[in-house]
């Protein structure tokens, strides 16, 4: 099969849309939206993704269209639902390149729910079933998305308790770290669901991530990370000489900052009679910083518990809010079941124990890139528009019994409502926010990740 041929790319009965429409039917226009959910509002993120990797250039050709065919007729049985005329009549009249334009907000601007954030209308009059054809692949936005809505919110959470308790906000973009690569549904959700975590944060073990960090938002280096021990490494040694697997660690990384899963056998122990007992000189010694890391328990209480075993062993000092910092030789690393709940709890339970927040670092795997559905924010597609005859027409759907799916009608815009806040609003109603991302096979106003990271950051002291 050709590799991604666009003509495949959609939900099957979508194949026979092309029928459907009204007789007269040059234009259709429709919207994308977040209705609301877990979230009061989202940071839109992932489409400069979609649009290079899918829809730009020279996309349509013979050959995909043989497929297409073929593909087709075997999956319906039958040639009478394929738009074949209209699929040549793009290779032939645009060269194989899609005749939409898409309109979208800035990624990495955060915008109240219940508002467009990107809308498709084509700009051929004879394709007009081609929009919602694009809808299966474009709505997919939902997934980085999301992602970044939650990855912004749980920054949001950690700042607050920094603030609170004094920390060092340098420390900020690496307080949460993308543990999330091995339980990702496959390489590319990793891949973008990662990069997506990477616009609120600087630290991360998902590398497929930093590569469409690289190839699709210019960014040479989007993360870091450090050396790290896992269980296997740690257990290799032996229960008999589980400290002799940690001195290893500390000289095989003299310098710098080092993770050394400790909870392979009794956390507690490892803490107070290893790290704090026979290793604590080496410890002292090393040029740098010895990370430990729990890895089973819960959270609150693990952490509770160890933060008071080296406090005793390593001492604190206290930040000018009056919490206490542990020794820098020190810190914790938290990185077992951490989702948004979690992470609120642990927070919680440190400052009500009078513990700074630069003792801790948390990473989160499946809670960070998997613990969501399209549904955490309720994103939809929807025509809100047609042309017939040369006539513009509104259209929505409102179904009785659930008013939360009641679509907006109209060609939609999003704009200033007059006090600064965004606004859905219909076209000649202001200035549209929305810039135009795609159109006729060429992308426009398609940013990097440094400026998606810089609107991202507004509004988070609020």
């Amino acid at each position: 099969m050709e590799r991604n041929n666009i003509l495949l790319m959609t939900d099957s009965y979508k194949v026979s849309h092309w029928k459907q429409y009204p007789a007269g039917t040059t234009r259709v226009f429709s919207f994308l939206e977040a209705r609301g959910g877990q979230y009061p509002e989202v940071t839109f993120f992932g489409l400069s993704y979609i649009i290079k990797k899918y829809l730009s250039g020279v996309v349509v050709t013979n050959e995909k269209i043989d497929e297409a065919a073929a593909f087709f007729k075997a999956h319906f049985g039958s040639e009478a639902l394929f738009n074949r005329e209209g699929w040549e009549y793009i290779a032939r009249w645009h060269g194989g390149r899609l005749p939409v334009v898409i309109r979208a907000i800035g990624e990495g601007t955060t915008v109240p729910v219940g508002n467009v954030l990107m809308t498709i209308e084509n700009t051929d009059p004879n394709v007009p079933w081609l929009v919602n054809y694009l809808e299966t692949l474009l709505v997919q936005v939902w997934y980085p998305t999301t992602v970044c809505t939650q990855s912004r919110a749980m920054k949001r959470s950690i700042r607050a308790a920094m603030a609170a308790t004094g920390a060092d906000m340098a420390g900020l973009p690496f307080k949460l770290h993308d543990f999330g690569y091995r339980g990702s549904t496959s390489v590319e959700s990793a891949g973008i669901g990662g990069c997506a975590h990477l616009v609120n944060f600087m630290g991360t073990d998902t590398m497929a991530a930093l590569q469409v960090a690289y190839e699709y938002y210019g960014e040479p280096m989007a993360g870091f990370s450090i050396p790290a021990a896992e269980h296997s490494t740690i257990t290799s040694w032996g229960r008999d000489n589980e400290a002799e697997a940690y001195i290893n660690m500390l000289e095989q990384y003299p310098t710098g900052l080092v993770a050394v899963v400790s909870d392979s056998y009794d956390i507690y122990n490892a803490v107070e009679n290893l790290w704090g007992g026979v290793l604590k000189d080496r410890v002292m010694l090393r040029d740098g910083v010895v990370i430990i890391r729990p890895d089973s328990g819960d959270p609150p209480d693990v952490i509770s518990r160890l933060l008071a075993i080296l406090g005793e062993k390593f001492g604190y000092s206290l930040t000018k809010k009056g919490y206490k910092v542990l020794n820098p030789k020190v810190r914790l690393i938290q990185g077992d079941g951490i989702d948004r709940t979690m992470l609120s709890r642990v927070l919680s339970r440190m400052m009500a124990e009078g513990w700074s927040i630069d003792n801790i670092a948390f990473g989160s795997g499946g809670g960070l890139l998997q613990k969501m559905n399209r549904d955490t924010c309720r994103f939809a597609m929807k025509c809100s528009a047609i042309e017939v005859k040369g006539t513009w027409l509104d259209v929505m759907k409102s179904p009785v019994g659930d008013a939360g799916k009641r679509s907006k009608p109209g060609r939609l815009i999003l704009c200033d409502d007059g006090t600064g806040d965004y606004a859905t609003a219909t076209e000649g109603a202001g200035r549209n926010l929305l810039d135009i991302v795609f159109e006729n096979g060429s992308t426009y106003n398609m940013p990097n990740l440094a400026t998606i990271r810089e609107r991202a950051s507004e509004g988070l002291d609020g």
